[in-house]
């Protein structure tokens, strides 16, 4: 209904010779006052020069809407403009989650554009400890939501394993190698402390004894089992929260290829770069930025920054047309950098869309839980599902924005209540999945819902209840696209929400089993509708929608 009603006021603005604005449509705040309202009046009012009740009034004259989906315009307090739904259109929207179901919510919006999403990339120098969890959902989960509205999604994990981060965690197995051996051999400063450190490095003496006891200053072997060990275990804890990548992109092959130092001097030949001190800097300042960068150390060891515009620019060699990076807020300083590189080698960056997440506090017993991958003690993304669950993971590391601090309550997240909002939305369907099969042991056919939808009559859903049920469920596609268009997954859970509040009330005021055989009907119709679009906003979000509880 929002895109039919955008159309007609751009028609309407059009013809009124008024500035195009950004059409929002919301609920108004008092239900009485109908099912969208819109501001534009009050935006176009200074541009135009007129009162923003007089705006709205000219807008309302010239629209030409449909009687058969709107069923009322009005014009409420300094200017807003309320539209009612048609109850016939409210009915014919519901009657297409029944006869697409599992199918519903799917569009066509992001038009095949081709589409990568690059997230989790944890350096692979151990198991990925309960902070990465929010990045590993919330790319997941926004994968999903644009797959659902027609983007041809690549979903990307960039493979670090190259730089001084490798070179320590090399050191790090080694100096336990050492004493596995009984050698008395200290631990690298900035090593990484770990059991699993333990771990590898006693498989390295089953397999090669004391043979590799003598120094060897890259420790190559000695990185690649790590590098080995640590990439098996992400891929595993990965596997068990159902989170699939197409592609593994790894960092070193940027180096193998030449890539690196193809970057390097194409920013030469286009006078932005330059050596000093013995390094090699980016001209950033040439391009908007407060200061240049070191993108080759002395040492002649790349900086982050490097191999980042170098991989950028291979994501768009390969013809993505957005390009979508989810990082944590420790990358924030380093993005701008990497941006003007990409432009500076002639790519627009204007389909780059970067998203950055805030740190995860984790609270159990009301207390902070403590987590390091450096840290022997640590508290893994493993240890989380163990205690939580894969549905409760994935929910709450989506519930808030990306952009606001997430307090993960663990204790929260193990109640069976409606206090825990993914065991209360999971509640929900489960009720519903109990009423439909009491409905087909009463003798409804609910194996075909499209045959089922085409024989009932949804216009004896008159209440409050079922009418606010049904166009919150109708709501369905909008509320993808919504969260597709702003990149918000927690949106999709704050609708399901919604719905499983909406669900209850209507349970709890009209009897869906009754004698009257052709009402029930009409009820159980609602049900599997409600069934259907909680059943489907679990799945975009990797969560489990149980048939019974």
């Amino acid at each position: 209904m929002k895109d039919y009603l955008r159309a007609e006021l751009t028609s309407a603005l059009q013809a009124l010779s008024y500035p195009a604005v950004d059409l929002i449509f919301d609920k108004p705040k008092v239900a009485a006052h109908g099912d969208l309202t819109t501001n534009c009046a009050l935006m176009l009012a200074k541009q135009v020069g007129a009162n923003p009740r007089q705006v709205a009034q000219a807008i309302v004259d010239v629209l030409k809407l449909d009687a058969a989906r709107i069923a009322a315009v009005d014009i409420a307090g300094p200017g807003f403009i309320n539209f009612r739904f048609a109850e016939t259109a409210v009915f014919d929207n519901a009657k297409k989650i029944l006869v697409e179901g599992p199918t519903f919510g799917r569009s066509a919006f992001g038009a095949k554009r081709k589409t990568n999403i690059e997230w989790v990339s944890a350096n692979p120098t151990g198991p990925l400890h309960a902070g990465h969890g929010r990045q590993v959902i919330l790319g997941a989960a926004l994968a999903n939501i644009l797959e659902w509205t027609g983007f041809d999604v690549t979903r990307e994990y960039y493979f670090n394993n190259a730089g001084n981060q490798m070179r320590n965690l090399g050191e790090s197995v080694y100096a336990r190698y050492r004493q596995e051996l009984g050698d008395e051999y200290l631990m690298p400063e900035n090593g990484y402390q770990g059991d699993y450190i333990k771990g590898i490095a006693h498989t390295i003496v089953e397999e090669f004894g004391d043979s590799k006891r003598a120094p060897d200053d890259d420790k190559e072997l000695f990185t690649k089992h790590g590098e080995q060990w640590c990439f098996d275990a992400i891929k595993k804890t990965l596997a068990t929260l159902g989170v699939k990548h197409d592609v593994f992109y790894n960092e070193d092959s940027l180096y193998k290829t030449g890539k690196i130092t193809e970057v390097v001097e194409e920013f030469k030949k286009r006078d932005l770069a330059y050596e000093a001190e013995g390094a090699v800097w980016f001209r950033a300042t040439a391009l908007g930025l407060e200061s240049d960068r070191v993108i080759v150390k002395s040492t002649g060891e790349p900086t982050y920054r490097l191999p980042d515009i170098a991989y950028h620019r291979e994501k768009f060699r390969r013809g993505f047309e957005l390009v979508i990076d989810i990082f944590g807020a420790d990358h924030i300083a380093t993005i701008p950098d990497v941006l003007a590189g990409v432009r500076a080698l002639g790519y627009s960056t204007d389909n780059v869309k970067v998203i950055i997440h805030q740190m995860v506090a984790f609270l159990k017993g009301g207390a902070i839980v403590k987590m390091s991958k450096r840290d022997a003690n640590g508290y893994t993304l493993d240890d989380l599902i163990a205690e939580v669950g894969v549905d409760a993971v994935h929910y709450f590391f989506v519930m808030r924005g990306a952009n606001t601090q997430l307090d993960f309550d663990i204790d929260l997240a193990k109640q069976q209540s409606d206090s825990n909002p993914v065991y209360y939305l999971q509640y929900a369907h489960a009720r519903i999945a109990s009423i439909l099969r009491f409905a087909a042991e009463a003798g409804f056919d609910l194996s075909d819902s499209k045959r089922f939808a085409e024989t009932t009559n949804l216009t004896l859903l008159s209440s409050k209840e079922e009418l606010d049920l049904l166009k919150l469920l109708a709501d369905f596609p909008a509320a993808l696209k919504n969260c597709a268009e702003s990149y918000e997954p927690h949106r999709l859970t704050l609708y399901l929400r919604e719905v499983a509040e909406a669900f209850h009330r209507f349970y709890h005021e009209h009897r869906v089993i009754s004698e009257d055989k052709t009402l029930m009907q009409s009820r159980v119709a609602l049900c599997l509708m409600a069934k259907t679009v909680i059943g489907n906003g679990c799945a975009v979000l990797n969560v489990h929608a149980p048939e019974k509880m």
